[in-house]
């Protein structure tokens, strides 16, 4: 290994990015913490002199109980968490306590920037103080558990839910199914669906179109079509979503023709195309080999007045790239800026440049800045694509450090991000970094994904190291998750090369 490879330490869940917040209690002892030792714990987490310098003139006043859960409130629409944090602190100082909206909004801003240790911190100080959290409180702390892959914690809040006899509704259900579908964990899936029908929870095509996902992902054609009977039979009609789901299938598996038969029978329904749809068509296109028909597309989305999605451009200006049409790139942006994206034209820049190799922005930290000076606000999903295009070219040490940033910036990364590092280190051919990673996940209690353990996969048949797959495979059936086509084809592989040694 290299001087310059990076080591992670597995003692502490905020080792890997030097955490922004002083908090280093664990996810163990999230039941053991004192009221007062959550409160100041929290309070440590933001500008403890905001007011007394009197940042705001408002709150330069003494402010009444009314004034303070408008400010906490607002503060957490506008994504200034620490301040609606500080402002509790303050009003615990002076005797009064948040109102349940205020709670809510805090729970649902920490878990969005996926700070869900603060957010249970939160959720637990409501009960300890006999605040009884309503059902809405349990799906928000849910759906950031969830949105993290912290599949362990929210299996305890479900214990929980039951032991304080909350009954999960619809959106519970949802979320669960949601996070099962992604993750790919089909038994889950089909638990959540066996709940739904006990409870007597009507499936609408939303539902259908998860599962067509999750069949898809696992090569499980037939189930899919049956579903499409089913609801046939039912009286289920076919909704957008559903079709983009069959839309995305028959791309994900390179039966382009299936793919434009749905996308006829959908415009012919007088179903209007998401953009959803011109992405499925886009990459399949793109994965096919067809770029010319993948532009049209392209071109065709942005005249029906949808906004480029950058994963989107990614996969188009990187095949352009692998054929040397630097030039036809270029033409693309051009045509992209003529239409007007203005301020957040600059992520495309950046992937133009980073990708391209322009020299207009040398590192992540640029990246960032460019994107601050032209006013863009930063987001989970623009972090993610800028980790992706680095970790797409092996660029370990940049795909880092856009992680860092990212946490500096409150977002706390997620499994979608460490998943991006995993990969990025795998096509770099450093695996017992990618290991290191790997560890890191289930260390910081991250559930790993299908995604994690397929990468994972990769990156040791990169590296060679064959003999390993198989034990891999066998770790990630024993965690629940159903292989997907990718893992069964590179442990096929590796099988197939420790047989010919």
């Amino acid at each position: 290994m290299s001087d310059t490879s990076i080591s992670f330490t597995p003692r502490s869940s905020r080792t890997l990015f030097g955490s922004s917040f002083p908090w280093s209690a664990s996810h163990s002892q999230r039941f053991k913490l004192s009221k007062r030792c959550r409160t100041c714990a929290l309070a440590a987490c933001s500008d403890a002199g905001l007011a007394l310098r009197g940042k705001f003139d408002v709150e330069k006043e003494e402010l009444s109980w009314e004034s303070y859960n408008i400010l906490i409130q607002t503060h957490c629409i506008r994504g200034s968490i620490d301040k609606s944090i500080a402002l509790c602190g303050q009003m615990e100082a002076q005797g009064m306590r948040p109102s349940m909206k205020s709670y809510s909004c805090i729970i649902d801003a920490l878990g969005n920037h996926g700070r869900t240790l603060e957010a249970d911190a939160i959720f637990q100080e409501m009960k300890c103080l006999g605040v009884q959290p309503s059902l809405r409180d349990y799906n928000l702390l849910l759906r950031g558990f969830l949105r993290k892959g912290e599949l362990l914690l929210s299996d305890k809040l479900l214990v929980e839910m039951d032991n304080d006899g909350i009954e999960r509704n619809k959106e519970t259900y949802i979320l669960l199914l949601d996070a099962y579908v992604g993750s790919g964990r089909l038994e889950d899936t089909w638990w959540v669906l066996g709940e739904l029908k006990k409870t007597g929870i009507r499936l609408g095509s939303s539902v259908y179109s998860k599962l067509v996902g999750i069949y898809r992902d696992n090569g499980m054609w037939k189930k899919a079509a049956m579903l499409v009977m089913d609801m046939q039979d039912m009286g289920i009609a076919l909704d957008r979503r559903f079709y983009n789901c069959l839309i995305d299938m028959f791309c994900k598996y390179g039966e382009i023709d299936d793919a434009l038969r749905v996308f006829d029978k959908m415009r012919s329904e007088g179903l209007k195309p998401s953009i959803m749809t011109w992405n499925s068509l886009i990459r399949g296109h793109c994965k096919a080999g067809d770029l010319k028909r993948a532009v049209a597309f392209f071109t065709e989305m942005q005249d029906q007045g949808f906004y480029p999605d950058p994963k989107v451009f990614l996969s188009i200006i990187s095949r352009l790239g692998e054929q040397g049409k630097w030039a036809e790139i270029k033409n693309i942006f051009e045509a992209m800026k003529c239409r007007g994206f203005r301020k957040s034209g600059v992520i495309y820049a950046i992937l133009v440049d980073v990708y391209g190799q322009y020299g207009m922005f040398q590192n992540p930290e640029e990246c960032i800045n460019a994107l601050k000076a032209e006013g863009l606000k930063l987001s989970a999903s623009i972090f993610c694509v800028l980790a992706n295009v680095y970790a797409q070219l092996g660029y370990c040490e940049e795909t880092l450090k856009v992680l860092y940033l990212m946490e500096k910036e409150g977002i706390e990364p997620n499994i979608i991000m460490l998943n991006l590092l995993l990969n990025a280190f795998g096509i770099a051919g450093r695996y017992v970094e990618a290991l290191a990673v790997f560890e890191h996940i289930k260390e910081i209690g991250i559930s790993p994904d299908v995604v994690t353990y397929t990468t994972l996969m990769k990156s040791f048949f990169r590296a060679k190291k064959y003999d390993q797959i198989p034990a891999i495979y066998k770790q990630m059936e024993l965690a629940g998750c159903t292989p997907d086509r990718k893992a069964k084809q590179t442990l096929q592989n590796a099988l197939v090369v420790l047989q010919q040694a």
